[in-house]
């Protein structure tokens, strides 16, 4: 009866065998039945190659399923004893000893197991089911192959697949996100395979140098989206999903996905959590926990400059810049390395500029990051663009954050103050509102430039010679002889809003008249605001500064939510006999010609159409003046 079986099962395997020469004709119960065999006994050993040709992305996924599940469990079991690619090209004379070339061989068919497995999970066209089953394989064969540490090889292949092979892998990124990015050895390793594949990347596709990257930013162009640049955003992302690096702390637990095997003493241990970390990390040196933490910061500070040195794509390095000063800076070993990044992003201007200050600002102030230029490029910034930005709120707390030194000479203090004014006339409403707030920051702190509020050309000139004390007559002489007293006396502002250097702007010959022109402002917020502002500078102990947050996220939206939410005490109102037929006069607005006002076909009482004519805006002008004065 033992024979008949065995001559069955000897027919039936090689009946699968010439079956699987296509792969076409095996079904679940022929796989299942080569997976116990292949787990009975090491005579079946030949099923193995039959159960990989099963795993592929193009194959049904119900035998994809039974094979990955008969190949992991036979290899969990015998990963302690597959030895290492490595270890097996040093041995010799490995083909003469039978067991070497069966380990050889397992070894072989294991390489090939997990690249059919990375195969399926990054492939689009997997089942989003099987993809979960094989990274979960991938992962097990990851914790368990060298004894209980980690195989970083395994996930170094992994993460290099889901790079080279995306966006079709962002499912499958999502998942190990969720499921495995909080287990801090993962996280330890993931910041050392992107680290690698960042410069692998750097080393091979980018030929350019920072300074192209720098001119890129200034004339993007038309761009196309390669597979380096999706690369690219793959890495952010991983490096993004990876959760921020805390203090790690001698009483907190930390969960690891590679355990060694502990022996009793650590066990008993109050602290054997964190030594598996260490001993799982790092082998089995045992290391306080400020040297863990020491190299955690340095790996996550290696990935991330090994991914800055890429040349990023314009929506990319955008984002890093805006998340830069919360994300990376609090959790590098050294933060001051990112001072060229910063500096060089700092000098390409416009909205990068913007996006950098925040990070620059961090460097400057706590790491004392030296940077002379710093006020020149800030002023520079200073243009209308800057008030539609995207990240303006930020920038324009920065700025009223590195104009609060009382250690600013007194020229740059008027200078910014001088350049928000003028922005004051080309700007919407809601940055008026920030110019206004801002402006009455600057004069709080700084009453050396108080004088900028009602500064005549008497004053210039008075100033100009007391300062020399004698011959006061000669020195009045030369002070009228000034070119900027000159332009102040024909009503022409010396302030030069072109020049780059807040130094020979020529703020503090000028006056802040733009404010004063706001008084009059068609938007009632505005004129009340700068009402306001006159007030406060004038009781300035029971005042105190603005903050620039109430105003930074401003837009029409919102003033016109605030107008509505007003509760109105007089309205104007004005009676006309006849509709005007214009909306604006020529006499409101000199220079401007509005043209001739046709007035068309009037009907009159019997049915009959009669022309007026033409009417002038002369005439038009007076009569609707005379409606309104008989009116009232």
């Amino acid at each position: 009866m033992a024979s008949f079986q065995e001559n069955r099962q000897k027919q039936h395997h090689t009946k699968k065998k010439k079956k699987d020469k296509k792969g076409e004709t095996l079904t679940v119960d022929d796989l299942k039945f080569l997976g116990l065999q292949l787990l009975s006994s090491r005579a079946h050993i030949n099923n193995l190659p039959i159960l990989l040709s099963v795993l592929s992305p193009t194959s049904p996924a119900n035998l994809v399923l039974e094979s990955l599940i008969s190949l992991q469990s036979f290899f969990l079991p015998l990963l302690p004893e597959v030895p290492s690619a490595s270890s097996l090209s040093k041995k010799t004379g490995a083909v003469e000893d039978p067991d070497a070339f069966y380990s050889s061989w397992l070894r072989a068919r294991f390489d090939e197991l997990v690249n059919s497995l990375i195969e399926i999970a990054v492939s689009y066209t997997s089942v989003e089911a099987i993809k979960d089953v094989a990274l979960d394989a991938i992962m097990d064969f990851v914790k368990q192959e060298k004894e209980g540490r980690f195989n970083s090889s395994i996930y170094h292949r992994l993460l290099k697949s889901i790079v080279s092979n995306a966006p079709s892998t962002h499912p499958l990124l999502n998942q190990l996100a969720a499921k495995y990015f909080k287990y801090i050895d993962i996280c330890y390793f993931t910041y050392t395979s992107l680290d690698k594949i960042s410069k692998d990347c750097n080393s091979t596709t980018i030929s350019g140098t920072t300074d192209d990257r720098k001119d890129n930013l200034q004339n993007p162009g038309e761009e196309t989206e390669s597979r380096f640049e999706v690369s690219i955003r793959t890495i952010y992302k991983i490096l993004s999903c990876v959760p921020p690096l805390e203090t790690l702390d001698e009483q907190q637990s930390h969960e690891m996905w590679s355990q060694l095997r502990s022996s009793p003493k650590d066990e008993n241990n109050k602290s054997s959590n964190v030594i598996d970390v260490e001993a799982g990390l790092l082998g089995s040196k045992m290391l306080s926990t400020g040297h863990i933490m020491k190299k955690f910061k340095l790996r996550f500070t290696k990935a991330w400059l090994s991914f800055l040195k890429l040349s990023l794509p314009l929506d990319v390095y955008k984002e890093v810049l805006a998340t830069l000063h919360q994300n990376v800076i609090p959790y590098m070993s050294n933060p001051a390395i990112l001072c060229d990044f910063l500096t060089i992003s700092y000098d390409i201007g416009g909205v990068i500029s913007v996006m950098a200050l925040s990070g620059l600002f961090i460097l400057m102030t706590q790491h004392g990051l030296e940077y002379p230029k710093f006020y020149e490029k800030l002023y520079v910034l200073l243009k209308p663009d800057v008030f539609m930005a995207k990240h303006r709120a930020g920038f324009f707390q920065l700025l009223d954050t590195c104009l609060k030194s009382s250690y600013l000479p007194a020229y740059l203090a008027a200078a910014f103050t001088k350049k928000l004014s003028r922005l004051a006339l080309s700007v919407p409403p809601s940055g008026e509102l920030i110019i206004i707030a801002l402006i009455h920051n600057l004069l709080r702190r700084h009453p050396s430039i108080n004088f900028l509020v009602q500064q005549q050309v008497d004053d210039l000139v008075n100033g100009d010679a007391s300062a020399e004390g004698d011959d006061f007559e000669e020195n009045v002489r030369k002070s009228y002889a000034d070119p900027a007293v000159q332009s102040m006396k024909h009503c022409i502002d010396p302030f030069n809003n072109e020049e780059a250097n807040p130094l020979k702007s020529n703020a503090m010959r000028s006056s802040l008249w733009e404010i004063d022109t706001l008084r009059h402002h068609y938007c009632p917020a505005v004129s009340r605001f700068v009402a306001s502002l006159e007030n406060d500078l004038t009781v300035r102990a029971k005042t105190s500064e603005m903050a620039i947050s109430d105003f930074s996220s401003g837009s029409y939206a919102t003033i016109f939510r605030e107008e509505v939410r007003r509760r109105i005490k007089q309205c104007p109102v004005a009676f006309y006999r006849e509709t005007p037929t214009c909306l604006f006069n020529e006499s409101d607005f000199p220079g401007w010609s509005f043209g001739d006002q046709q007035v068309a076909v009037e009907e009159n009482g019997n049915g009959v159409d009669r022309v007026v004519g033409t009417i002038t805006l002369e005439s038009e002008d007076r009569d609707v003046k005379r409606l309104r004065i008989e009116s009232y």
